[in-house]
């Protein structure tokens, strides 16, 4: 008998269920907070950044306060194209277009412009910008045609997204972009020529020159605050339309093609949004070094 209860005792427990303690929820809840902060972080650094728009000289296509989403891994995979809005890093060449500030470096400044990177309020930096991309590697820009259109390649393009453009009867000023004539521009290899869409007030690659492709952030693919103006930032059909029919080749001077949307960009928009909401602003491709956006 002493046998046998031992054997019963010894199924009893082989067929006992070990339940997991369960974490109260005032531990549970911080760790998922934190969780959340470093994929947050993690999706910011390396694929989906949003950015906070400081000035007017991408009205009214990008107006003052919305926030951008910026695909970071498309440029990794092809070259810009023309009509695309890019977030860029500016070279020396390229004056900010708001004054700045003093920034404070103690420990509670740069928690708070951390957080507000990720949020997309914090205060936008002086070198980076956000135009769109006119000329590519080897195209020839200039400005005016007889109807006071630019021209790429000596073809005009009909630009409806323009507002307000720069008058023609001003002199061009080597250091404001206060006149629409510019002189024929050969974008050097490597390098792209963009203007914002807000001509009249706009300091871009007229006067202050092309900028290293190698600068670029990422690319501006929609609008997502205020949610009254979430909207789509496509390539322009009058930029399609000159693709197709001025195809660029392969190579140090071109610009790959785009046969397809953008990679990755719906796979990771709607985690990013759902983490975060509108979350942080700039950053370089690959690198967790912060940086902030100029109109």
């Amino acid at each position: 008998m002493q046998g046998y209860r031992g054997a019963s005792s010894s199924g009893r427990r082989r067929g006992r269920i070990i339940r997991r303690k369960e974490m109260p929820l005032w531990q549970e809840l911080p760790l998922l907070l934190v969780v959340a902060f470093c994929l947050a972080v993690l999706i910011r650094t390396f694929l989906v950044q949003a950015f906070f728009i400081p000035s007017g000289s991408m009205q009214t296509t990008l107006e003052i306060k919305d926030r951008v989403l910026v695909n970071k891994v498309v440029y990794d995979m092809r070259d810009p194209l023309r009509g695309e809005i890019v977030v860029f890093r500016g070279t020396d060449n390229w004056a900010p277009e708001q004054p700045s500030t003093p920034v404070s470096n103690s420990f509670g400044a740069k928690l708070g412009r951390t957080i507000g990177d990720l949020v997309g309020v914090s205060r936008p930096g002086e070198r980076d910008f956000i135009k769109r991309v006119i000329g590519l590697p080897g195209d020839k820009v200039a400005c005016c045609d007889a109807q006071g259109r630019i021209t790429v390649n000596g073809v005009p393009i009909d630009e409806p997204y323009i507002f307000e453009n720069s008058p023609l009867d001003q002199p061009p000023n080597p250091r404001q972009c206060s006149s629409r004539r510019f002189t024929e521009v050969t974008v050097p290899a490597g390098e792209m020529f963009v203007m914002g869409d807000h001509r009249l007030v706009s300091q871009d690659a007229r006067c202050q020159g092309p900028v290293p492709i190698d600068n670029v952030i990422g690319r501006a693919f929609v609008v997502v605050w205020p949610t009254s103006r979430f909207t789509s930032l496509s390539v322009p059909d009058v930029w399609k339309t000159y693709a197709a029919q001025h195809p660029v080749a392969t190579g140090p001077l071109g610009a790959r093609p785009d046969p397809q949307p953008d990679p990755a960009t719906t796979a990771v928009a709607l985690p990013l949004f759902l983490t975060v909401g509108v979350s942080a602003r700039s950053g370089l491709w690959m690198s967790p070094r912060r940086r902030r956006l100029r109109s």
